[in-house]
């Protein structure tokens, strides 16, 4: 499974592919695939007429609804990084050695109410948390390092270090994983928890 991913909102219905209008109610669900998470966006009609049963489909997660709103223009960030653009590049560098940091921070978005927990899973032993940003509709898929108290202080001063100076160049030509699409399997020891 690719514990690194983010998955953009769609902005049409995923079945019929009828752009999504301002105020619309489209239907989330999120299926495990194995080595990676699905997620599907469809609209109302389709959610009734395909996916309503979708929690008795093989590989079912989580699912969730919500109103579609339209994303702002994007502006390119000048200065120093936000930490929700931070937890970006570190997802996107897929790099082992920023586990913790990317956790911390993500930790740090769903105080600041930026982040929603969407989900727990339980994968091979590992606890994973499906964050959702309800303004764009990504969601992040964040394993959970199983820090310890005598590990927060590096992992502090990691966060903090950067925060100031970004991600080191050479990290951020990292290649973005690839998102498949395969019939979903269910891990015998996956686990759900849903809030």
């Amino acid at each position: 499974m690719n514990e690194w991913n983010i998955q953009l909102r769609g902005h049409a219905c995923q079945a019929c592919h009828k752009a999504f209008a301002t105020g619309e109610t489209y239907h989330t669900i999120l299926f495990d695939e194995k080595r990676d998470f699905l997620r599907t966006d469809v609209c109302a009609k389709c959610w009734t007429e395909q996916y309503s049963e979708a929690r008795d489909r093989k590989g079912f997660i989580s699912y969730w609804h919500g109103e579609y709103e339209a994303p702002p223009p994007l502006v390119e960030a000048i200065g120093r990084a936000s930490a929700e653009t931070l937890l970006r590049k570190l997802v996107q560098a897929n790099d082992p050695k920023h586990a913790a940091a990317s956790y911390i921070l993500a930790v740090m978005l769903e105080r600041k109410r930026i982040l929603k927990v969407k989900e727990q899973v339980r994968l091979e032993g590992k606890r994973i948390f499906i964050y959702e940003q309800p303004k764009t509709g990504d969601v992040f898929t964040i394993p959970d390092p199983d820090l310890q108290l005598n590990q927060l202080e590096a992992v502090q001063r990691d966060v903090a270090q950067l925060l100031e100076h970004g991600l080191p160049v050479e990290a951020s030509l990292t290649s973005t994983p690839a998102f498949t699409e395969a019939t979903p399997e269910v891990p015998a020891d996956a686990e759900s928890t849903t809030t």
